[in-house]
């Protein structure tokens, strides 16, 4: 049950850790953590995408290192039993790139939810909402990496002539063509050779729930072919929508475990 309802979490706010995991693009002029603040579901805490990743680096949001996670789960409470539910108030659906975090960093697949709509579905419904900041007990998070879940640019590059996966982008076709600028600066337009599209938004309907598993397969087997590959690999500016493509897929593709290329467009662009 990665995906859950609202209604769900309504009725169970107190059993499972709720997280907001909002992140907005640099360019809408939108400040997360004052927003959560300021209106957020009762007993959630604050994720901060940025912050809480790979410091030491050019690239947006990269993984960062085992130690590093240990200490961010630690600090925000998390324990390695807990039941996650993750939502955001993010245009971008910026909560699949922590169900990602967490699976890539072993918490139990079967414990990591997000929820269906995220913040805009809870609004849309007249559920309740507060400001009240929940006072968090630290814990000690142990972590175990898997690394078969993350791609870099060599492993992408020698794909293009090996063709051992498929690589799927979840940015606009305009971006992915090359037609439009991309929104940082520094990075060529166009596309990895060999990679195919598949818009995130295309996966949504407008309360921004994911659509049915049936229109999702159909979607995925106009790419893909009838027959679908778990050899998929999936990508997008920087990680962030490609966690969209990777949790959609897993709701048709029995047991597949999410694969991202962490660097995406802004590290293969890069000018």
């Amino acid at each position: 049950m990665t995906l859950i309802n609202t209604k769900w979490l309504e009725n169970n706010l107190n059993k499972v850790k709720i997280i907001d995991s909002s992140w907005h693009m640099p360019n809408v002029n939108r400040d997360a953590y004052k927003e959560f603040t300021e209106k957020h579901i009762k007993n959630a805490i604050y994720f901060d995408i940025d912050k809480n990743s790979n410091q030491n680096t050019y690239l947006p949001h990269m993984l960062t290192d085992k130690i590093s996670w240990e200490k961010i789960m630690s600090s925000l409470g998390i324990a390695n039993k807990d039941q996650i539910v993750i939502y955001d108030n993010s245009d971008v659906i910026s909560s699949c790139r922590l169900w990602y975090n967490l699976i890539y960093f072993g918490h139990n697949y079967e414990n990591v939810h997000v929820l269906d709509g995220g913040l805009k579905k809870w609004k849309i419904e007249n559920r309740k909402l507060t400001n009240s900041i929940t006072k968090i007990i630290k814990t000690n998070y142990i972590a175990n990496e898997i690394k078969s879940l993350v791609k870099n640019k060599k492993e992408i590059n020698d794909n293009i002539s090996k063709n051992e996966f498929k690589i799927i982008d979840a940015r606009s076709r305009e971006r992915f063509d090359g037609k439009v600028a991309e929104p940082r600066k520094g990075i060529r337009s166009g596309s990895i050779p060999n990679s195919l599209c598949l818009p995130y938004k295309e996966l949504l309907n407008d309360d921004n729930t994911f659509k049915n598993k049936n229109d999702i397969l159909n979607i995925f087997k106009d790419i893909l072919g009838q027959e679908l590959t778990s050899n998929v690999i999936f990508s997008c500016g920087s990680g962030i929508t490609a966690s969209v493509l990777a949790l959609a897929y897993s709701l048709i593709k029995n047991k597949y475990m999410p694969v991202i290329y962490d660097g995406s467009w802004a590290e293969y662009g890069k000018i």
